[in-house]
């Protein structure tokens, strides 16, 4: 018996835990009370500071307000609002922790947002949520539907006040193209903890991205599967945390079939006491998804002490028969060649600081396809720059 082995034998005596030696063996649920109550020391939950969850995981959260959805949809999409029994619902993944169980156990209306079949949006659509105010608790289901060889751009807005939770499934049928950016701008009082299915068709094209900005802890965990051969999903990052922010981003690749893409890449910074991020890449390759080209990048800013970033990337791979995997993650302050370097030219200190900034970011904002939203986060990091005086 190897050593690992006696510390597992040794550790089941004792009544330990044991956790999935495999993503693969990720559990998931409808239901929830088919997921035990976390008390923060398991491996989905470590990073996250459960007391500022304000009861979401253990069901003492009741519903007390509700969500209000503002669109700017292009015409060529179909919007409707359908109760839990329409049978598309959940078609793009099953909750995989127990407050995405509770999430989708509470709501009572879920919106659906369809782009028919080879049909082209003429424009950017926006779907505005605002949370249910300050003090009050909401829950809510959302789910994109992009027929076959549709294309289209949706922007996901998150603003207000409020604690809510939520799934939101992004079902992308064969040979279709669809950018979606997730922007998360509470105010500082809010906690939004959602689980983002992503489920990719044949040969569809999927571009992901997810901004967070604001609130007092951002939960997001993203997780894309395939359905069938030739997906290609590109999964980008960019967050800003704040003193005492808490911002979590938990991804998941799961290459089952084979011939798909997955490239990932997520970038953040850090400022002032108690800002903490939260980063954790999780790709699978599973043995019959062969010919798979995979990678996965994280990069974090630290801007001044007392703020802390987590960075955890993780590949596993079931098969030698791939293209490429890889990952790679880095945490740092702001690079002193560079900034001798901008000095060195007759830049003063503070305005190289913050193109060194501008700079770290530069990579993801020119993959966001859509330019008022890439304004508008241009803007929000130049605040945050001079808020801290960088």
């Amino acid at each position: 018996m190897s050593v690992t082995e006696n510390n597992v034998a040794e550790s089941l005596r004792e009544g330990a835990v044991i956790p999935a030696a495999s993503r693969a063996e990720r559990f998931t649920s409808y239901d929830v009370a088919a997921f035990e109550v976390p008390g923060g020391r398991e491996e989905n939950w470590r990073f996250t500071p459960m007391k500022r969850l304000r009861g979401l995981h253990d069901g003492s959260a009741v519903a007390s307000g509700e969500i209000t959805l503002e669109t700017e949809a292009a015409p060529e999409l179909k919007i409707e609002t359908v109760d839990r029994a329409d049978a598309r619902l959940g078609e793009a993944g099953v909750p995989s922790d127990r407050i995405a169980a509770q999430a989708y156990s509470s709501f009572t209306k879920a919106t659906v947002v369809t782009v028919p079949k080879e049909a082209q949006a003429s424009k950017p659509s926006v779907l505005r949520v605002h949370g249910p105010g300050e003090g009050k608790v909401a829950y809510g289901h959302l789910q994109v539907r992009a027929e076959a060889f549709a294309e289209a751009v949706i922007v996901l807005d998150h603003v207000g006040s409020g604690t809510y939770a939520d799934n939101v499934e992004f079902v992308i049928g064969d040979s279709a193209r669809i950018t979606v950016v997730s922007v998360q701008d509470w105010a500082d009082d809010a906690v939004h903890v959602s689980e983002q299915h992503l489920r990719l068709g044949r040969d569809a094209t999927l571009k992901h991205t997810v901004v967070t900005l604001g609130g007092d802890l951002v939960r997001v965990s993203p997780t894309a599967t395939f359905a069938d051969r030739g997906g290609d999903v590109e999964m980008l990052g960019l967050y800003f945390a704040d003193a005492g922010q808490h911002q979590e981003h938990r991804l998941f690749v799961d290459h089952a079939v084979p011939n798909c893409k997955s490239n990932v890449m997520y970038k953040g910074a850090l400022q002032g006491n108690d800002a903490h991020t939260v980063w954790i890449g999780d790709v699978l390759i599973r043995a019959a998804a062969e010919a798979t080209d995979t990678y996965e990048l994280n990069r974090n800013l630290v801007l001044t002490p007392g703020a802390r970033a987590d960075s955890v990337p993780n590949l596993e791979i079931e098969t030698g028969e791939i293209e490429g995997a890889g990952h790679a993650s880095a945490t740092g302050r702001f690079d002193d060649e560079q900034l001798f370097y901008l000095q060195s030219r007759g830049i003063g200190e503070e305005a190289a600081r913050r193109l060194v900034v501008r700079g770290f970011f530069h990579e993801i904002l020119v993959r966001i396809g859509v330019p008022e939203v890439r304004s508008r986060l241009e803007a929000a990091i130049e605040a945050e720059l001079q808020a801290v005086g960088v």
